[in-house]
């Protein structure tokens, strides 16, 4: 991928910038606080849990400690945060950690993932619940802005659960005051009928999409490869099905293929991203992962956000 160099890249940093006035631009109230000047979201994923373990044990000899995710979720903040909107963490490594260090510079809102992972045979995250250890009043006291729900779309699963497990979400997230995001992701059936992954994620945006969460984070259909026609008519569909703001993920997109994604989501409709590997993946592994964050991951953020406000600001 070819990226400006960090020093000219139009993605700058958010550091005393006050999002209130961005009620003017359609996005009001606390969603307000994720978003950047142009009203656009460059959100950065730091949530991966065991996936994440998997990513480091590729490039380890020996078991990789929960210490060692934290430490990488910490440095990756720390470095990144200041030119991102918001930055998504988790409970179970990150959140009171990165409160008490104070890594998330100023104007970068804080999003705590609520979910809970249940892994099979087959898969790391193969179903989720709302996380009742994740108290929306204590992580709002904490600086939390915004909470994340994770949603496992089956074309032979439970729409009812599916549906009352977001409704259950964007509840609590009213009564605390904090902004409420959603992932629904599509998964294969479990009966063995056949599917497509694309339909599925048309389909679960038909199904999870209106049910009153404040931003839709939606995969990238066709994983962002393909012909620009397909990918844009699917994210015009999205678009129309989804009743709230929506942004992209990079999960399942070639890391070099996500600037063409978030370009082309951005054009139909779409406000945005909130992305981890296509930002940070290629540091894992380094021997300095400081080093590597400033060099590789600081370059692509910065271009990922330029690109998100150069959309929004040409009328997509």
């Amino acid at each position: 991928m070819k990226t400006p160099d960090s020093a000219t890249s139009p993605g700058g940093p958010l550091q005393g910038h006050t999002p209130g006035g961005l009620a003017a631009t359609g996005i009001a109230g606390g969603l307000a606080a994720l978003a950047r000047p142009s009203r656009g979201f460059a959100m950065l994923a730091l949530d991966q849990r065991e996936a994440l373990r998997v990513m480091f044990a590729e490039h380890s000899t020996g078991p990789v400690s929960d210490e060692r995710l934290t430490d990488f979720k910490l440095r990756a903040t720390a470095v990144l945060s200041p030119y991102a909107s918001a930055v998504l963490v988790d409970r179970q490594f990150a959140l009171d950690r990165v409160v008490a260090e104070r890594a998330v510079a100023p104007g970068c809102a804080l999003i705590a993932a609520a979910d809970r992972f249940a892994a099979d045979e087959r898969e790391l995250v193969a179903d989720t619940e709302i996380d009742d250890e994740v108290v929306p009043d204590r992580v709002r006291a904490q600086g939390v802005a915004a909470l994340k729900l994770l949603v496992i779309w089956r074309p032979d699963g439970d729409p009812g659960r599916r549906a009352a497990m977001v409704t259950d979400f964007v509840r609590r997230c009213r009564a605390a005051n904090l902004v409420s995001i959603i992932e629904p992701v599509s998964r294969a059936p479990r009966d063995g009928r056949e599917w497509d992954w694309d339909d599925g994620v048309l389909a679960a945006a038909r199904e999870l999409g209106s049910l009153g969460a404040d931003l839709y984070k939606a995969e990238v259909p066709r994983h962002g490869a393909g012909p620009e026609p397909e990918i844009r008519r699917r994210c015009a569909i999205l678009t129309a099905t989804i009743s709230s703001p929506w942004v992209v993920l990079s999960s399942g997109v070639a890391r070099d293929d996500f600037p063409r994604a978030v370009t082309l989501a951005c054009r139909e409709g779409a406000s945005g991203f909130l992305a981890g590997r296509a930002v940070w993946r290629g540091v894992i592994g380094a021997t300095d992962v400081g080093t590597a964050l400033r060099r590789d991951a600081l370059p692509r953020l910065r271009y990922l956000a330029g690109l998100v406000d150069q959309n929004l600001a040409s009328g997509r």
